[in-house]
């Protein structure tokens, strides 16, 4: 289910419209939630009550990592724009750009990247 609907709304490529001017700083990432279907594959419509968040979304834009403290040199960020994520049930920054609603984590408050 979660296959399909990444392959049929691509939220990548709607957002980078709305966000090629912002650029997270140190480790943040600016993630887009991706949106449950709205509609069965028998055609009935589901009505958003009813509808559940998921805890999937897509990178849309990430900083350049965040310093070491010791040394001085720069972690590299896990993830990279157009990658999916396990996002936790709780915490980031939601920023609403445009009219479209997205969520600012830092890299290490990500669960997973997924495949």
């Amino acid at each position: 289910m979660f296959n399909s609907l990444i392959t049929r709304v691509n939220p990548l490529k709607m957002s980078l419209r709305f966000t090629s001017k912002v650029i997270p700083l140190f480790d943040r990432v600016l993630v887009q939630r991706v949106k449950p279907e709205a509609k069965t594959t028998g055609g009935i419509y589901i009505p958003q009550k009813s509808q559940e968040t998921l805890n999937e979304g897509v990178v849309i834009a990430t900083g350049p990592g965040a310093t070491d403290r010791q040394t001085g040199k720069l972690i590299p960020m896990a993830v990279k724009p157009g990658d999916r994520v396990l996002l936790p049930n709780y915490g980031g920054n939601t920023v609403n750009i445009n009219k479209e609603e997205f969520i600012l984590y830092r890299d290490t408050d990500l669960l997973a990247k997924l495949q």
